[in-house]
């Protein structure tokens, strides 16, 4: 039998979102003990003036759905929420199973023909991009998500 502290406890837990429980993101699996985490890759892109509408249908066409294809994961996509960053910055961040791995997705991903064709297609009227910015990260040994 269940003490009453062990039941309020219990009946606590069952109201917090499964990722407070889980100890991780819905969806995403934890690293076991052995096993080295993923490789994150904290990406910043800047447009040129007026063509931040330009890259986003470009990533939500076609851009997202390559990386997938070449073993990157998407964790997620914003853009910043005030100032004139807000109108021409994009922001996302990528997975890896290592950062061996990521130099292999990345060179597959920039030769594919596919991609060759979407970035062409996008930059007839010209360039939309201005700058990259690109960081790894290692998630620490606390990190929800790993």
């Amino acid at each position: 039998m269940l003490s009453k502290s062990l039941m309020a406890v219990l009946g606590t837990m069952a109201l917090l979102p499964p990722v407070l429980v889980l100890g991780q993101v819905a969806g995403e699996r934890a690293a076991p003990a052995t096993e080295k985490p993923r490789v994150f890759e904290l990406r910043t892109y800047t447009t040129e003036p007026g063509k931040l509408d330009a890259l986003h249908a470009r990533f939500r066409d076609h851009t997202t759905k390559l990386f997938e294809q070449h073993g990157m994961t998407n964790i997620g996509y914003w853009t910043p929420a005030d100032g004139p960053r807000s109108k021409d910055t994009l922001i996302y961040v990528l997975a890896h199973e290592s950062r061996a791995a990521a130099e292999k997705s990345w060179l597959a991903f920039r030769n594919d023909p596919a991609w060759l064709k979407a970035r062409g297609e996008s930059e007839a009227a010209g360039p939309i991009v201005r700058k990259v910015e690109s960081v790894f990260m290692n998630p620490t040994d606390y990190s929800v998500i790993q």
